[in-house]
């Protein structure tokens, strides 16, 4: 259980930089991400093993998902939203491990995560529209809703950090508390919920991610995006 959401423990320095715990976790997590990857994709073949069979269900329910969120082909999408949403899985599922303090539950890693998404929204509007017409979008319906749309721009990313940084943060202090105070086994229910909340946060955050991105390629003013995301 970590001691504050907002105060990290500094492990060691690389020059004048400090490497805080979870930015460790972090690490371990895309290593082991990384290698799992390289070692389950270079014996592929036409007759699948199960972790094959299970690797290739879980593309094709990223692509979609990708298909039918942001209506178009995903294989120029797969990989940014697969590396999110398995990256923020393993993230939350990690507070399970006795000692591990989950990335996501430090506001600074939820923070890194959304900027990926809104640079990645700007890159592909501009690469998908070109740079004028991604610009003029947030002149639409009103040249006076430009300031507007760029507020909006920058308070739906700040609400995928506060969404990620809440959820995830307040199941791992509600793990901690009952596990201090009831002992081993009875936060075992809590922690199957935590499994469930983890998944379904990555899910959210992912899904939120290419409701951007696709509002961001489409012939729609930017604000479109908010509405699709709140319904």
């Amino acid at each position: 259980m970590i001691a504050s959401p907002l105060v990290t423990a500094t492990l060691f320095h690389i020059g004048p930089i400090g490497i805080s715990t979870p930015v460790v976790t972090t690490w371990v997590i895309m290593a082991l991400l990384a290698t799992g990857a390289a070692c389950y994709t270079r014996r592929l073949s036409l007759t699948p093993s199960k972790m094959q069979t299970l690797l290739e269900l879980l593309v094709g329910t990223i692509d979609d998902q990708i298909r039918d969120t942001m209506q178009v082909e995903p294989e120029r999408y797969r990989a940014l939203v697969g590396t999110l949403f398995l990256f923020i899985l393993v993230s939350n599922w990690s507070s399970l491990l006795p000692g591990v303090e989950p990335p996501t539950a430090h506001v600074e890693t939820d923070a890194a995560l959304a900027l990926i998404v809104f640079c990645a929204t700007i890159f592909y509007g501009v690469r998908s529209r070109g740079l004028l017409r991604y610009l003029a979008a947030f002149a639409e319906p009103t040249w006076i809703m430009i300031p507007l749309n760029v507020i909006e721009q920058i308070t739906r990313t700040f609400s995928l950090v506060v969404r990620l940084f809440g959820n995830v943060m307040s199941g791992v202090f509600v793990v901690g508390i009952v596990l201090s105070l009831a002992g081993l086994l009875v936060p075992i229910p809590l922690m199957a919920l935590d499994l469930l909340t983890g998944t379904v946060q990555a899910y959210i955050f992912t899904v939120l991610a290419m409701v951007f991105i696709g509002a961001a390629l489409a012939e729609n003013p930017p604000n479109t995006s908010s509405k699709q995301a709140d319904a």
